[in-house]
């Protein structure tokens, strides 16, 4: 967990062969909003897997996935953090624990990888009731990425396409900063200890977060990204959209994509999958 995410936790590490996502989990608004999704899910035609048991820091689960390979669970009943030794106690009463290190505030987002970019924002929204934020549009039609939000955030979930062949992917997990200074500090951070910098510190052109892209030792892309103030208050808010010209322009202020940022992704491609 970040500093001030509220929940016991919003990262779970598990011991595994291989690298990637095991699940990604939403926690709904309310018990009578969870019945809603799980209705929806249940009607949608997509994989059901069903209630599950909650992991230590939330209660029972409704697990799905989406046609991709990628396992999603919607929950309500959660734990809050609390701290269990002074330390870890925050000097400010609406603060959730001291922070040490890069100190990233909070969980922010995940981007996931599909080869169907245009069916995955149908699973988004038919599932979860997301909405579209901002997409790339390439000239041959496809939709390129789509950006989700469930809530005022600018997003919560990303998806690009997958040009490795694989399924259920990961592309990154982010956390969020609160302010670009602390982006700087933590390249110096991830420096000092061997930790991969693969792009940034920089400013992306779509959703215009500040970004740095690193890789954790054992191969996952981590972002720190802040927005700023940014939120989408509109009702009728109409998704932004970027052509292939917009993108072949690279970043916010020129910095050319990074090749592996389109080819790497974890799990990592088997070679027998590759051929």
């Amino acid at each position: 967990r970040a500093w001030d995410d509220y929940e016991f936790h919003s990262l779970k590490l598990t011991k595994s062969d291989t690298t990637g996502v095991g699940h990604v989990a939403y926690r709904a608004a309310s018990p009578e909003a969870l019945a809603r999704r799980v209705k929806a899910i249940e009607a949608s035609g997509y994989k059901v897997i069903g209630w599950v048991e909650g992991d230590p820091g939330h209660g029972r689960a409704f697990r799905f996935e989406d046609p991709f390979g990628h396992v999603f669970e919607i929950y309500y009943d959660t734990v809050w953090y609390e701290p269990k030794e002074e330390a870890e106690r925050a000097a400010l009463k609406n603060t959730a624990s001291a922070f040490t290190g890069a100190a990233p505030r909070r969980l922010d987002h995940l981007n996931l990888l599909s080869s169907d970019v245009t069916e995955f924002r149908r699973f988004m929204e038919t599932c979860l009731g997301s909405r579209v934020t901002e997409m790339i549009r390439l000239d041959n039609g496809r939709l390129g990425g789509c950006w989700f939000t469930v809530n005022n955030k600018t997003y919560d979930l990303a998806c690009t396409e997958e040009h490795g062949g694989g399924n259920g992917r990961l592309h990154h997990v982010t956390y969020a900063t609160d302010q670009r200074e602390d982006i700087l500090r933590a390249a110096d951070i991830f420096l000092q200890n061997g930790v991969h910098i693969e792009t940034g510190p920089h400013k992306h052109a779509v959703q215009g977060t500040f970004f740095l892209y690193v890789w954790e030792p054992a191969g996952n892309r981590v972002e720190l990204a802040n927005a700023g103030a940014r939120l989408i208050l509109a009702p009728d808010w109409e998704p932004v959209v970027w052509t292939q010209k917009d993108r072949m322009k690279g970043q916010a202020w020129g910095l050319r994509t990074i090749e592996s940022f389109h080819t790497h992704g974890t799990p990592p491609i088997k070679k027998s999958e590759e051929a």
